[in-house]
């Protein structure tokens, strides 16, 4: 039970089952989540966001235990912590959305310093977190792109 529950939360209802590009393909799922939650509070927003990090984290740290691998890419439940980390306080317009997608992809891809060495923490506190970092770089650039374009 366990087992499955955190291979369910850890794929993303089994989105990182998908063969090729899983992190790309759990990062759109996460936009259905988004849309739902953008019309909340600042603080339901953020609530959720958090629960999704933390419930990320330990689907993470059991799905490494179920595969004995570290960051196995069928994980994607970390793009979706990451791309709501990306859209707080963004309003949910098809082009804020896809914006949104592409700067969240690209810093996860790219992990700029000091990303990729949040990868080095424990379980799968390395496999979220620096996608978290990674969506606070594309929250800034998103909050710089609606302010200044």
């Amino acid at each position: 039970m366990k087992e499955t529950a955190a291979k369910l939360i850890a794929t993303f209802f089994y989105v990182g089952l998908i063969p090729v590009a899983p992190g790309t393909f759990g990062t759109l799922a996460a936009i259905p989540l988004f849309w739902i939650i953008s019309g909340q509070t600042i603080y339901i927003y953020l609530l959720i966001t958090l629960i999704v990090i933390g419930v990320s984290v330990w689907a993470a740290t059991e799905t490494e235990k179920i595969y004995s691998k570290r960051d196995p890419g069928l994980i994607v439940a970390d793009e979706v912590a990451g791309y709501l980390v990306t859209m707080i306080l963004i309003p949910p317009t098809a082009t804020n959305i896809a914006i949104g997608f592409i700067l969240f992809r690209v810093f996860d891809i790219v992990k700029p310093p000091p990303v990729r060495s949040l990868e080095k923490l424990p379980r799968g506190w390395g496999v979220v977190i620096d996608d978290v970092a990674a969506g606070v770089y594309a929250c800034v650039c998103m909050h710089l792109i609606l302010r200044y374009l």
